[in-house]
Parts: C-alpha cells; sequence; structure tokens
C-alpha cells in the first residue's frame, strides 16, 4: 500500500504543476501570465488579461488535471478498500502541485478552479454548495475573489457536514478549503481596505 500512496501523490503533484493559465499565455503570446495583473497563474488573472472565452481552455486544462489526479489516486488505494481516502490524497496533492509547483518556481494558483473539479468527482454536494455560493457572491458583489473566498469556505464546512464519518476525506477537504483561503489572504485584506479590483470573467484586455 505504501508504494500505493507514493506514486498517487507524486503523480497527483506533478499533475497539479500543470498550470493551465501559464501554458495557454505561453501559447497565445509567448509570455507568461505571472508577468502581469496580480502576477497570479490562476483564471481570473488569465482572464482579465487574455479574455474569458480563452480562459474555457485554462478550465480545461486545469479541471481536467484535478479530475485525474483524483480519480487516478482512488484507483490505486481501492483495492486496499481506500477508494475514497485515495481520491481525497489525490486532491489534496493535486491542489499543493497547483499552488506551489515545483516546476514553475513555486508559484502557481489559488487552486478554487481544481479543488471545485475535485469535490465534483468526490462529492456532487459539496460541489453543488461550492459553486451555488461562489455564484451567488459574485453575482451580487462583482468581486470574484469574494466569490472564491465563499467558495473555500462552503468546501471546508461541505466535507466537516457530510463526511464526518469520514475522518481522513474531512481532514482533507477541510486543509483543501482553509488552502485556498490561505491563498486569499491578499484578497481579503484589499477587500476588507476596499481596494480590491472587480473582475467580468467574459471580458478581458486581449494582449498582442
Amino acid at each position: 500500500m505504501a508504494y500505493a500512496i507514493v506514486i498517487a501523490v507524486l503523480a497527483s503533484y506533478l499533475l497539479g504543476n500543470l498550470n493551465g493559465a501559464v501554458c495557454m499565455s505561453t501559447l497565445l503570446s509567448h509570455e507568461d501570465v505571472r508577468e502581469h495583473g496580480s502576477g497570479n497563474a490562476g483564471l481570473t488573472n488569465f482572464a482579465r488579461n487574455y479574455g474569458g472565452w480563452n480562459s474555457l481552455l485554462v478550465v480545461l486544462i486545469d479541471g481536467g488535471k484535478a479530475v485525474i489526479a483524483t480519480m487516478l489516486s482512488g484507483l490505486l488505494l481501492k483495492p486496499y478498500g481506500l477508494e475514497a481516502e485515495g481520491m481525497m490524497l489525490g486532491a489534496v496533492a493535486v491542489s499543493l502541485g497547483h499552488d506551489f509547483p515545483a516546476l514553475l518556481g513555486f508559484r502557481g494558483g489559488k487552486g478554487i478552479l481544481s479543488g471545485f473539479l475535485c469535490a465534483v468527482v468526490m462529492d456532487w454536494r459539496v460541489a453543488l454548495l461550492v459553486v451555488s455560493l461562489f455564484a451567488l457572491a459574485y453575482v451580487l458583489s462583482g468581486y470574484v475573489s469574494l466569490g472564491s473566498i465563499m467558495g473555500a469556505i462552503s468546501y471546508a464546512a461541505g466535507f466537516a457536514i457530510w463526511h464526518h464519518s469520514q475522518p481522513w476525506v474531512m481532514a482533507g477537504g477541510i486543509f483543501i478549503g482553509v488552502l485556498a483561503l490561505f491563498m486569499h489572504r491578499a484578497n481579503i485584506s484589499r477587500l476588507i481596505h476596499g481596494t480590491e479590483s472587480k473582475t467580468n470573467l467574459f471580458k478581458g484586455r486581449k494582449r498582442k
């Protein structure tokens, strides 16, 4: 079982290093999205700089790697009766790989999209709660960051509520939610001080 755990963690972490925003900014304009806007290698910063429709490819890459990592890790630990725990292990590892990618100088994204797709695979109830609160907060405020923060809180809460009988799964879900909040600490500060920028996810300044 130890080998399965090691393979699951390493494979999922390395998949997390495949950053959709960095890949697409390089492909579209031969530049790094982290050199523009907020400097973050995430979907929101990419959309601001390259346009919302181009962002669909970022969603496919970052969402795809999260789904693959979660399902692969679950399959690796399924023979030991730990499929759910394996899926969460993969979700945690791919989230860490996305946020702190060794292959990209540890400058990654904030993990909202990848974390959400992991939840889609593991528990549709958590995924529905996350996307509902994200959408509600974003529509009412115009702040993507506030939607992301509400999504992170609901992520942790959802796994605490529906997986309290599975300690490792619950702990992993709470960890991913808290990690996403930590990655948004600068946004939280700007929201408090009224200096945060609003974002239209479907429009963006296309770069040449």
